[in-house]
Formats: C-alpha cells, structure tokens, sequence
C-alpha cells in the first residue's frame, strides 16, 4: 500500500543498484543502474510497477479481464499478459502491426501467455487507440465480462504511483549504500515512469534532478504530459497541488530515426555495453536513454552531477527480433 492506495505484490522488488565501473572511469562520474529489468523473468522491466497498482484497482473494482494497447513489441503489452495468466484474467491487447509479423520476442510472449491479440494500423493506433479499446470493452461486456482498461504504458495517475513507490525504494537504498545520487535518468515513452519518479523527488523534497531522454515524440510533448499526470496523481493522492513543474528535464534528440527505430550507431553502442559491463540495453528505451546520458556527458553536460542512477527499464525480449541488424 501507497499513500493508502493498494497494490499488489507481483515484482521481485527492490531491484538491486550496481555501479558501472568502466563507464565511470570512462566518463569521470559515479554511474550507477537500477536494474529494473530484474522485476522477474516474465514481468521483466519497469511495466510491473505500475501494474501492481492499475491491475490491484482492477480486481478491486470486479474485472476479470484486461484490455490494453502498444506496439507489437510492446514491453507493457507482455506484462500486461503474464499478469493476466498468473491472476486468472482474461487479457486482449491492441497491438500496432499485422498477423505478418514475425512471430518472436514480446510478441511471441503474448501469444505463449494466451492474450487475444487486435492489430491495428499505424494510423488507427495513433489517432483512435483509446476508441478502439472502448470498443472492445463493449464487445466484451456483451459477452458477459468484466473488462477494465489500462492506458498505453499504464501512464495514468494510479500507474505512476509504481516509479513514486520506486523513488521510495531507492531513498532507501541510498542510506544501505552510503550514496546520495545527483540525478535519476530513465527513458520517457508514455511518462508515466518519470512523472512516479519526479513526483517522488518533488514530495520528499529530495533535491535530485530528474531527468528523462524522450524515446518517442518530442520533449516539450512530454513536458506538458507529465505536468498532466503528477496533478493527476497528486489528486488520486488527495495532496494539495503544490508541486513545482518547472523542473521537469526531458532531453530531445535521441529519439533518431524514430520510435522502436534504431541507427547504426545505437546498435553498435549496445554491444559496446554488452561486452564492456555485461548488461544488455534494449533497443527501443534504455538503448536510446543511455546513449543519450553517456553522450550528454561527454557534451561536457551535467558537470555539477557526480553521482547518477540510470534507471534500466528492462525489454531485452525487444532486442531479439532486431537480432540481424548487429554486425557480429
């Protein structure tokens, strides 16, 4: 329970913090990750935060079967989908490609866990996504179910509060560590993992910077989604709105040849981290943010931060249909 919001306990939490030596003496700074991608095989990333609290509030309200959205490698889709199978929910997921696709990574999950799958277009996920989740939830109440509906990403209010939970488990693990972090980065591609996480750092006036790197759209797009979503959440909390927005630090211009797109150079960046300190980034978010992070560091950015956590989202499933596009 969060500021008397239940949830329940799915993750394998808390994640343990290590420190990336080599990237630390490559870049003179005290990089260190929070593996997220340890939640648990299955559930693996950081989706399982918020779904401990939207599937909790679910069940609470009577649903037996879940409805949610993303593209057809969608780390939150799969999640979405063990979830169900281990709670004895039913799950549909709109999904962004075509039957076509090859059959692999998360994709290949959500068929293994037995989600009903609805693709759509490109153009119908972009603009009518949440109509079309309305719509199945209708054609599922006339089969007599109890569907609830979770945003993509679960980057709503009740979502959110898995990364607030989150920046509460780090605090502590910064006493157990003897570490007080400058900043916490982490990839931004529905908001709902950074808003947690600012919201956290605003609440407990914590003084870190919060800083995300957009994998999707554009910073000031996800500026103003933020902003939306921590009065969102500070309302679901019933805390007075006096939260400062005004340091909310998404960077743009990693995002290159755009969503779940990835260049030559992020591919090779990848493997350089696989080989150096044994860790996998996926292609898609912690791929991208931390290129961005290492990049902006060695920009001659973030001077005044010494010790940063990156937070690692998890999706290496993601990483295994672009397996033909690494040069090894």
């Amino acid at each position: 329970m969060l500021y008397g919001i239940e949830k329940l306990n799915l993750a394998n939490l808390p994640t343990p913090i290590e420190k990336l030596t080599k990237i630390s003496e490559l870049l003179d700074k005290d990089v260190y990750v929070k593996r997220d991608d340890y939640t648990g095989f299955e559930f693996s990333g950081n989706k399982i935060r918020k779904l401990e609290f939207s599937v909790k509030d679910a069940i609470n309200k009577g649903a037996n079967h879940l409805i949610t959205c993303g593209a057809i490698q969608s780390n939150h889709a799969r999640a979405s989908a063990v979830v169900a199978a281990k709670l004895g929910l039913g799950c549909t997921l709109i999904l962004k490609g075509n039957e076509e696709d090859d059959l692999d990574g998360n994709y290949f999950l959500d068929k293994l866990f037995g989600a009903e799958i609805v693709f759509v277009s490109a153009d119908d996920y972009a603009f009518r996504r949440n109509e079309i989740m309305e719509k199945t939830k209708e054609r599922l109440e006339k089969l007599g179910l109890k569907p609830y509906i979770i945003p993509e990403g679960a980057s709503n209010a009740i979502g959110s509060l898995g990364y607030l939970n989150c920046f509460e488990e780090i605090l502590i693990q910064e006493e157990s560590l003897g570490i007080e972090f400058d900043a916490i980065v982490a990839a931004v591609g529905s908001g709902g993992t950074y808003t947690g996480l600012y919201l956290g750092n605003q609440l407990h006036k914590s003084k870190k910077e919060i800083i995300g790197f957009n994998v999707s759209s554009t910073a000031e797009h996800f500026t103003k989604r933020i902003c939306e979503l921590v009065d969102k959440t500070l309302q679901l909390l019933d805390k007075c709105n006096d939260v400062n927005k005004g340091d909310v630090k998404i960077i743009d211009g990693y995002v290159g040849r755009g969503y779940a797109i990835s260049r030559v150079e992020e591919f090779e960046f990848i493997e350089k981290i696989a080989q150096t300190e044994g860790i996998i980034l996926d292609p898609v978010y912690s791929g991208k943010a931390f290129y961005g992070l290492v990049n902006e560091i060695q920009n001659g950015n973030f001077k005044d931060l010494k010790n940063i956590l990156f937070i690692h989202t998890g999706g290496q499933f993601g990483i295994f249909p672009k397996r033909d596009l690494f040069e090894l």
